[in-house]
């Protein structure tokens, strides 16, 4: 009876000391308040006027501290109260924890966990889980997941205070990993658990596993709450699954400006800049205030819209609010007027920064000039950049580079560069590379490449470039794959320079096509850069057919996408789909350019289209007041020669506002062999050597047009001209591709191993063509020789070895694909055609001036050519 009345004095006693530590605690917090947020540095100090100062006084201010992000004071009142040498409990840690990790002062959080150790609050779970956080966001992740493993009964805050750390740093599989264990360990994820979680697949665009959180966020009943709805909002939006970020912005309740941020962050990421604005104002009726981030975003905004006027409107708002401070605004704001081209806005921003220029200002500004066709400008101002010593970044030197004209001044940023050891950021190295391939040197821009230590896949994309730019298709195959042996995932750039790369003549067509399904696999086959650079190849390797399939599937077009389909339809024969093509263009409005009517008149030509020629060249010249390039005039005079019309092409050229170049006399000169015109074919050919005596196209022309006159004399004459300048003719050849090895053949070939399987074949066919009624045409020898020599040379032109070697190594259902670097010769193309019927094959020639399909006797061509 004694015993248990004892004990309940015992806990009397310590109820009534609780309690009375419990009214000092509250009595000090509410002093506390009294003094207000901003005189919390000297409440201490006031506080010392009440007799007794123990531990829970001393708690209620570094609370407060801590709370309004005094840190560096709560710090400060700690080491007082430990050098007093005051006993503390497991609230105080917590808080000094809590504002050592904030301010990062690691050491300070080390002492205080061998105060804890001392004192023996490590089995705490609030002291416990603010040793996990301080570790975290300091860095030291083996120490906070080692204080995590020893604490006996880890909570859900312990939990995300762990998880947390790990998703600053990126550690993404560990975050996942952690929380899969955090479900197997029974313990319920909070608010703050899904929001990291949520903010790490948003990092990942890991929309599936994002759908599942979800779930289970519904079924914890948290779907509705701020930060978790604001996390969601987040990972929709990062994912361009725009309408659930909607619903979950539609969800969350008391909405704060980061909800309305976020919201809005994810239409204009996902290209809604129009709806993006219409919640902006929205937001404004809601009364909710805009923080640094809403006009960060309005900026954004803006510059997508290519919107000036609406620019100086939230540039007007950015200044009623406060926010023209900013430096990440103000240099938004210079980067968006130098888009819509108001140089004059973003100058004069810029020389309002005086003083506070960033490195990041200095560089929009350069990259601006750079942009608006003022390299000069942004040359002088990074040279006054130097001069105010401010050090440039690899984002400065990235932009210079690109804007740099004369090698002289090249070498001398390059030199900087090296200086800097900013030569292996993959950025800075990137854009050297790239300038080095620009002047041709890509050996040297090779060791560019190699010095970049982190290649990323822009680095690897942009030596691609080079390599097709040397037209060295081996090469970038070998690069490709080179770089896929790396690891590295290919984009849509990577894949648009490999298959540009197949689109060039000396590339097997199979490649091309391999490429495409590698597009496909890797999702980028629809990629508008993608897709307008399939286009071009399948026009290229002669598969029309493949090139408009590709074309039709595109879900966005440009201007290079029409154009190529336009040109690819002209050079095939297919004059009328080209001109279609060209009418859609027009009901569509679509802005069109020089190279849309190169297309368009290249298309009358093929087809015979004079007038047709003449109005569209009228169309470019005096209503869309484009400036008619030479390559232009060159397809006028090539529509006029074809028609026999040379009168009418000596009369445009003398109108020409500049002197004409040698595809334009080359064109005449050829026109005038077929429509033996020697007088106007001499005046040509004198014109064209003049301009390249070295190019062996004038001599030949001009020797054949005296040849089919019948001047052997002349000729001769020419002939002898050539040995004198030491100039070559150019050797005519034709290829095939078979079982993706290429075949070349010239003229009477016999070093093929299959030389005589294909003169047997050709001499097979030799007997079949005459049964059917064909005669050579020995016209196109223009050779002063008997004509069965004359037949014999027409017999063993290459583009008819080629299609020899064709017949008997393909199969009967693969199309015929034969390339020559010269214009095929007429009889030639009166044999193919009747090749076509005879053995019942499609094939396709491309030479020097455009692609013949034949098929069933007929050319897409139409004689007219």
């Amino acid at each position: 009876m004694t015993v248990l009345c004892r004990g309940q004095s015992i806990k009397t006693l310590s109820s009534f000391i609780d309690s009375l530590q419990a009214f000092r605690f509250f009595h000090s917090a509410a002093a506390a308040q009294e003094l207000g947020l901003s005189q919390f540095d000297n409440a201490h100090n006031l506080f010392d006027e009440f007799p007794q100062r123990d531990i829970g006084y001393y708690n209620s201010i570094l609370f407060y501290y801590s709370r309004d992000r005094l840190y560096e004071q709560a710090l400060k009142l700690y080491v007082d109260i430990h050098h007093a040498g005051m006993p503390v409990d497991q609230c105080s840690l917590s808080c000094v924890l809590k504002a050592s990790a904030s301010v990062c002062n690691h050491a300070f959080g080390r002492q205080t966990h061998c105060q804890c150790f001392k004192n023996g609050f490590l089995e705490d779970v609030s002291v416990g889980t603010s040793l996990v956080d301080m570790y975290m966001k300091n860095g030291c992740m083996g120490d906070g997941e080692k204080v995590f493993d020893e604490m006996r009964e880890p909570n859900v805050v312990t939990w995300t205070s762990l998880i947390t750390g790990y998703a600053k740093k990126c550690m993404i599989e560990r975050v996942l990993e952690l929380f899969k264990q955090m479900k197997v360990q029974d313990v319920e994820p909070n608010p703050f658990t899904f929001a990291t979680i949520l903010g790490v697949l948003a990092d990942r665009r890991a929309v599936e596993a994002g759908v599942q959180a979800h779930a289970m966020i519904i079924k914890c009943g948290f779907g509705s709450v701020r930060v978790v709805g604001n996390s969601l909002v987040n990972m929709y939006g990062k994912c361009g699954l725009i309408n659930e970020a909607k619903n979950a912005f539609s969800d969350t309740e008391s909405r704060d400006a980061v909800s309305w941020n976020g919201m809005i962050a994810g239409l204009v990421a996902n290209e809604l800049d129009l709806q993006g604005f219409e919640l902006f104002r929205w937001m404004q009726l809601a009364v909710v205030k805009f923080t640094e981030t809403t006009f960060a975003t309005m900026v954004k905004l803006c510059t997508n819209l290519k919107d000036g006027s609406l620019a100086k409107q939230i540039h007007s708002q950015i200044i009623r609010y406060g926010f023209d401070s900013f430096d990440n605004i103000r240099t938004g704001l210079m980067f968006c007027y130098m888009r819509v081209h108001e140089m004059s806005y973003a100058t004069k921003l810029f020389s309002a920064l005086d003083g506070v220029r960033s490195v990041v200002s200095w560089t929009a500004m350069i990259k601006g000039l750079q942009q608006n066709g003022k390299e000069s400008d942004a040359i002088s101002l990074f040279l006054r950049m130097r001069r105010e010593e401010v050090r440039p970044n690899h984002y400065t030197y990235s932009t210079i580079m690109s804007a740099l004209s004369s090698t002289s001044s090249f070498f001398q940023v390059h030199g900087e560069i090296v200086k800097t050891g900013y030569e292996s950021s993959p950025s800075v190295g990137t854009a050297l590379l790239d300038a080095y391939m620009k002047l041709g040197w890509i050996d040297d821009a090779a060791k560019i490449f190699e010095r970049i230590e982190e290649k990323d896949v822009v680095a690897w994309s942009a030596m691609l470039v080079g390599y097709v730019q040397e037209e060295n298709t081996e090469g970038a195959v070998h690069f490709y794959k080179e770089l896929v042996n790396e690891g590295v995932l290919p984009n849509e750039y990577t894949f648009s320079s490999i298959i540009n790369a197949c689109a060039l003549p000396s590339a097997a067509t199979e490649q091309g096509k391999q490429f495409h399904a590698s597009s496909i696999k890797f999702a980028y086959n629809n990629a508008l850069i993608v897709s307008s650079a399939l286009v071009t190849m399948y026009s290229k390797k002669g598969d029309i057919t493949s090139a408009n399939f590709v074309f039709e599937r595109q879900q966005e077009r440009d201007l290079i996408s029409w154009n190529s389909m336009i040109t690819g339809f002209a050079q095939h024969g297919y004059g009328k789909k080209a001109l279609s093509l060209f009418e859609e263009m027009q009901a569509r409005n679509i802005e069109m350019d020089e190279i849309t009517f190169v297309g368009v008149i290249c298309a009358c030509t093929h087809a015979g289209l004079v007038k047709e020629g003449e109005n569209y060249f009228d169309m470019a010249v005096n209503k869309l007041r484009i400036d008619p390039t030479m390559e232009m005039y060159s397809c006028m005079i090539d529509l006029y020669s074809r028609a026999g019309m040379l009168e009418n092409a000596s009369a445009l050229i003398n109108k020409m506002p500049f002197p004409a170049g040698p595809m334009v006399w080359r064109t005449l000169l050829a026109a005038c062999q077929v429509h033996r015109k020697l007088e106007l074919g001499q005046f040509a050919a004198e014109k064209l050597i003049s301009i390249q005596p070295n190019d062996s196209a004038a001599y030949v022309l001009l020797a054949n047009l005296y040849a089919a006159a019948g001047k052997w004399p002349e000729r001769a004459k020419v002939r002898k001209l050539m040995d004198e300048r030491q100039v070559k003719k150019e050797t005519g050849y034709s290829w095939i591709e078979v079982k993706n090895k290429t075949h070349s053949f010239i003229a009477g070939d016999i070093s093929h191993p299959l030389s005589q399987q294909i003169y047997s074949k050709l001499g097979e066919l030799s007997i079949r063509l005459r049964n059917t009624g064909y005669q050579p045409d020995t016209t196109y020898v223009v050779h002063d020789i008997e004509e069965e020599q004359k037949e014999a040379i027409l017999s063993r032109h290459s583009e008819r070895i080629a299609l020899a070697f064709g017949l008997i190594s393909l199969p009967s259902s693969i199309t015929i694909r034969i390339l020559k670097n010269l214009r095929v010769c007429g009889d030639c193309h009166t044999v193919f055609k009747l090749t076509s019927e005879l053995e019942g094959r499609d094939i396709v020639l491309r030479d020097s001036n455009r692609f013949h399909h034949f098929s069933r006797g007929l050319c897409s061509c139409g004689d007219y050519w």
